[in-house]
């Protein structure tokens, strides 16, 4: 049992964490910067960067490559764009 963004979702060992967050129904990951848009699990192998999650504290995990464990907290992230940009 991992928690997402404050909701216990159940797993089996082995299983990424992207899979117990899919199998538990959510399907945001995160949400974009420019437009606040939401994005998911894309690639599966780590290379697009589209299911960044902050897990345990600890933020930028990308959840299709992270065994998920007893106990983690998994919480979506969404950075907003600095202040200073211009587009």
């Amino acid at each position: 049992t991992i928690t997402v963004d404050g909701v216990p979702a159940n797993g089996v060992a082995g299983q990424s964490l992207a899979g117990v967050i899919l199998a538990s129904g959510t399907l945001a990951l995160r949400l974009t910067s420019a437009q606040g848009r939401p994005r998911s699990v894309f690639c599966g192998i780590g290379v697009c960067y589209d299911c960044l999650v902050e897990v345990n504290g600890q933020r930028d995990v990308r959840a299709c490559q992270r065994r998920a464990a007893e106990g983690d907290v998994v919480t979506s992230q969404h950075d907003r764009r600095p202040s200073g940009d211009a587009s």
